[in-house]
């Protein structure tokens, strides 16, 4: 491989943001040591700044070497739609009618359980709300999961090992929970309409597997940390004002009309733009939009856009180079670098694969979607969402990695042995 200067200098750039992503304890560290530019160091911290910083400087670097008209061709490329969906359904999902609405679901489901209230809610919340994100996608079942999450686990006073173990299993069952369906994780939506998977081909291959990983995970960790979550409990019916039903029926109604048109992005925001119309003329139903951790989010994932739009060169190759055996676990391995929808994207730019090497590629690309916080489009949702009842409001990535192992670890043996 002989790539033009921009591609290497691109997959340098690449090779540092992740860097930096590991780094970001160290900066929000410095914040607190060196109060003088704690600002700077701030801004380095933040997790979803990190590809879009370096996605900048890659933009930079493009208009010195290759020229405005080259520069902005390529941007006009890139397809856009993830982050600006991600955006979209982080906001409205996060609303208090669609968490009550949630809300209620779960207590209802947990009441049907024989265990203690607690214990049932955070089954469900790491089983249920995953799994359903097989429906309304998987950065709308995040941003529940993480919210309901914030407002009751987190909320409580609970062991630094809980807290990880929580998150570990909560992205990697994020990422495997949605393949009941083709259209709700990003990794199966780049590959199922070239490779004709139909909904019956994914519950079959690979739904009622993920299915049984969710459930494994999350019984495993309410069992190992059950003596912790007596104190968990939903807010009480008066901590804030419930939202009259028909208006948590319009909300639901935005929320299915969004999903529906996931793919079209002038139509997604014409409906969010009315959507918001809609919550500032009833915005006593409202609680603070989710805005700018929608925004940071959306930043983020735009910027693995533009980076990762210039690593086609190296990863394309190293996967084609794999057998149908091993490109599961490499495709597992470099999602934690990479992002496991851009990986099954490049397999499906390939023509005449097997369809046992097509099943281990995607299979691969979603069991380790929950390693980092680049392996899966919603994990920066999550990381958003929950990071500041982290200590010094970062949720360390080796931390992630480590706590994300065993729930991954349970996703391999139900892919390869099921």
């Amino acid at each position: 491989m002989n790539p033009p200067l921009i591609q290497a200098l691109a997959a340098l750039l690449f090779a540092l943001a992740i860097v930096h992503t590991f780094s970001t304890k160290f900066f929000e560290h410095l914040a607190h040591t060196r109060p003088r530019h704690a600002g700077l160091w701030h801004l380095l911290g933040e997790v979803e700044v990190v590809f879009g910083l370096w996605a900048m400087v890659l933009v930079v670097c493009m208009f010195a070497l290759n020229g405005k008209q080259a520069t902005t061709a390529y941007l006009d490329s890139r397809n856009y739609t993830e982050p600006l969906f991600v955006f979209v359904i982080m906001v409205i999902a996060g609303t208090r009618a669609v968490l009550q609405c949630a809300g209620a679901l779960v207590r209802w489901l947990a009441q049907r359980l024989p265990l203690p209230r607690g214990v049932a809610l955070y089954f469900l919340l790491l089983a249920f709300v995953p799994l359903l994100g097989s429906f309304i996608t998987e950065p709308a079942a995040m941003t529940l999961a993480a919210l309901m999450l914030r407002d009751t686990l987190y909320a409580q006073p609970v062991s630094r090992r809980l807290q990880y173990a929580t998150v570990g299993v909560l992205f990697v069952n994020i990422s495997i929970g949605g393949t009941l369906t083709p259209f709700a994780a990003p990794p199966v939506l780049m590959v199922a309409a070239p490779w004709n998977w139909d909904l019956a081909f994914m519950a079959s291959t690979f739904g009622w597997k993920a299915a049984l990983a969710v459930v494994v995970n999350a019984a495993l960790v309410t069992l190992l940390f059950r003596k912790e979550l007596g104190p968990m409990e939903q807010p009480s019916e008066s901590a804030t004002p419930a939202v009259p039903w028909p208006v948590v029926g319009v909300h639901l109604l935005f929320l299915l009309a969004v999903v529906l048109f996931a793919h079209y992005p002038p139509v997604f925001m014409g409906l969010f733009l009315f959507f918001m119309g809609y919550a500032s003329a009833y915005e006593r139903h409202q609680d603070r939009l989710i805005l700018r951790e929608a925004l940071l989010v959306a930043f983020f994932l735009a910027g693995l856009v533009v980076l990762g739009g210039q690593q086609q060169w190296w990863l394309q190759p190293l996967l084609l180079g794999m057998d149908a055996t091993t490109v599961f676990y490499g495709a597992m391995g470099l999602t934690a670098i990479t992002d496991n929808a851009a990986l099954t994207y490049l397999g499906s730019l390939v023509q005449g694969l097997s369809d046992e090497f097509k099943v281990a590629l995607v299979a691969g690309a979603v069991t380790g979607g929950g390693l980092t916080v680049i392996a899966n489009a919603p994990n920066p949702a999550g990381v958003a969402i929950l990071r500041s009842k982290f200590e010094d409001s970062t949720i360390h990535p080796l931390g992630l990695l480590i706590a994300a192992l065993p729930p991954t670890l349970v996703a391999v043996l139900a892919f390869r042995l099921l």
